[in-house]
């Protein structure tokens, strides 16, 4: 007995015709030997006509009937059109595939929105070794920064000095950001001092993945060919943190494309082990937040690339659900 998803032969014949349309190679190419056209021409871009179905049946060791190659042939007319049209649309590198996310478990009701719970500190002071200070938590400098016993200033110019000293020999800095991140400190510190505190992460400074857009800074997506790559937006996550106050001070490395933890000057390293890689791809983000190098850091995942640098490095990740965060301005597949 068939099986409901059963297709017969002339619907298998259009479907393997047609994947070789759409993989944009010639009947001759898909099916292993030359195939003759109807006007004797040899572009794959041509008309298909009945003398190709009939060569490409030949080859594959079928046989149809004129009436039943007719009808493949209009099948296969109509699917390659509707392949032209979609061809001819302009799709620039932004566009998100159409990715489905169905959550699975129980629903959790309760009135939309977020309860932020602040915990207290570990220390009502600050540590007086810049080390310590560097390596110290959100959640402490936060309090610090926001009790102004942290200037913004001065926390920024110690992750400027790691990220200037580190970044370079952990491969993972790829563009420091130190004039804008000097301006956001000086206006989180002045901000701050008028009583306009904006929350938690306000004066804090970060890195950020280098597959988010920023404006006035190159976008490499780890990849040699689009290391000066220039777009004239920030992405949604960038104007977020700026809402925040929080302060950028460097463009970190991914493994090219958002593929592991090589990119194109070379491979990021885990800080704790440096004859190891750092995983990837959110690879700079992991592994300066293990060596100190921002107060926190932002990556993204799609297959593992948050957790496995964080596991690698040694540090806590948090992987939001898909859709919690804007993805505007991000790489398209990352």
């Amino acid at each position: 007995m068939a099986s409901p998803d059963s297709i017969d032969r002339r619907e298998f014949f259009a479907r393997a015709v047609m994947g070789a349309a759409t993989a944009g190679l010639p009947l001759s190419t898909a099916f292993g030997a030359p195939v003759p056209n109807v006007d004797g021409q040899d572009s794959p871009t041509q008309e298909i006509g009945l003398a190709d179905l009939q060569a490409a049946a030949k080859i594959a060791g079928l046989e149809f009937e004129n009436s039943e190659l007719e009808e493949i042939l209009r099948s296969v007319r109509s699917q390659r059109a509707s392949f032209a049209a979609l061809r001819s649309q302009e799709v620039d590198y932004t566009l998100e595939p159409p990715t489905p996310f169905v959550p699975q478990g129980k629903s959790v009701g309760g009135a939309p929105g977020i309860e932020l719970r602040l915990d207290p500190p570990s220390s009502d002071s600050p540590p007086s070794d810049p080390a310590d200070l560097a390596f110290s938590s959100v959640r402490d400098l936060s309090h610090w920064v926001r009790t102004r016993k942290v200037s913004p200033v001065e926390l920024t110019r110690l992750y400027l000095d790691r990220m200037k000293k580190y970044g370079d020999e952990l491969l993972c800095l790829v563009t420091l950001t130190e004039e804008l991140a000097l301006e956001q400190a000086r206006r989180a510190e002045a901000e701050i001092a008028a009583g306009q505190y904006r929350g938690p992460l306000h004066g804090l400074p970060y890195g950020i993945k280098d597959l988010f857009a920023t404006k006035g800074y190159p976008t490499s997506w780890g990849s040699e060919p689009h290391k000066d790559q220039l777009f004239d937006y920030d992405a949604g996550v960038i104007e977020r943190m700026r809402e925040a106050g929080a302060v950028l001070i460097a463009k970190l490395s991914l493994g090219s494309l958002a593929q592991g933890d090589v990119w194109f000057k070379g491979r990021t390293k885990n800080p704790w082990n440096p004859s190891q890689g750092s995983s990837g791809s959110s690879a700079g983000s992991a592994c300066s937040a293990a060596a100190g190098l921002a107060a926190f850091t932002i990556g993204t995942e799609t297959l593992g690339s948050i957790v496995s640098p964080t596991h690698q490095c040694r540090v806590t990740g948090l992987r939001p659900s898909y859709g919690r965060v804007t993805r505007s301005g991000a790489m398209a597949v990352s």
